[in-house]
């Protein structure tokens, strides 16, 4: 059952894009209504383990999954062969490094998944995608023109819609693959005060460069490198006491 806290749990997880082995043995408890940052170098596994949760490996040929991860309080394994993929994408929502709204109307971007899940009511539309893009702190500036391509907006905002649009569908898990990579300082640190205020409502799986930005809105850290996962533990421990030699190493700029 599921321990205390815990929204997720990865076992035994590996993963492989073809014969190449890019995950090994991943153990992860995620906690649930927190955020939890993924750190490490360039090719270490942060992405990859991030999209075994809503299975969008399965959208390429030759990928293979061991393990399992379970979702809390169902226990489900994500993993297993006979859960929908699509059902788990609703479920588990996805924002990308640079934003990609649909070339739609800012309206029918945060409909998407709602529309994906058979919702047809204009008026039950219309209230979701208002309090998704409330929550996503955007509504007031775009209130007066839903109509309008997402496209138009500034890169900042786009990735805001992108946030109301995974919201929209009241996932159990957000998934932030370096959300802010392709923004600047003033639009990054809006996204950061965005995702501190979503954690009281969501869980969050963050992958970072940026271990700053880590240290500034996460509460619990794990350290991969090769594959592998290092180190797990509180942000605060990890940044100032880590227990490995190779996560002290990366913290503190001798590689990565």
């Amino acid at each position: 059952m599921n321990p205390e806290n815990n929204k997720a749990e990865v076992r035994n997880l590996s993963f492989y894009y073809g014969d190449f082995r890019a995950l090994n043995d991943i153990n992860l408890r995620v906690a649930d209504k927190e955020v939890t940052a993924l750190i490490g170098p360039s090719g270490c596994g942060k992405s990859t383990l991030l999209r075994c949760f809503n299975r969008m490996h399965d959208l390429y040929p030759g990928s293979r999954y061991e393990g399992e991860i379970r979702l809390y309080p169902d226990d489900v394994n994500l993993l297993a062969a006979d859960v929908d993929p699509i059902e788990t994408r609703l479920r588990i929502g996805m924002v990308f490094q640079k934003p990609n709204p649909f070339p739609k109307s800012i309206f029918e971007n945060v409909a998407y998944g709602l529309r994906v899940m058979g919702e047809r009511r204009p008026a039950v539309l219309a209230e979701k995608v208002e309090k998704a893009l409330r929550d996503a702190a955007i509504w007031d500036e775009v209130k007066d023109r839903l109509g309008n391509l997402a496209t138009s907006l500034s890169g900042g905002q786009q990735q805001r819609v992108c946030i109301a649009r995974a919201l929209a569908t009241e996932p159990e898990i957000v998934l932030f693959d370096e959300p802010t990579s392709a923004l600047d300082p003033i639009a990054t640190a809006n996204i950061e005060e965005l995702i501190m205020e979503l954690r009281s409502k969501v869980t969050i799986l963050i992958v970072t460069h940026n271990m700053q930005q880590a240290g500034r809105v996460s509460k619990y850290t794990a350290f991969m490198y090769l594959g592998e996962l290092i180190e797990y533990g509180e942000t605060e421990q990890i940044f100032t006491k880590p227990k490995k030699e190779q996560t002290e190493n990366y913290i503190t700029g001798r590689f990565g």
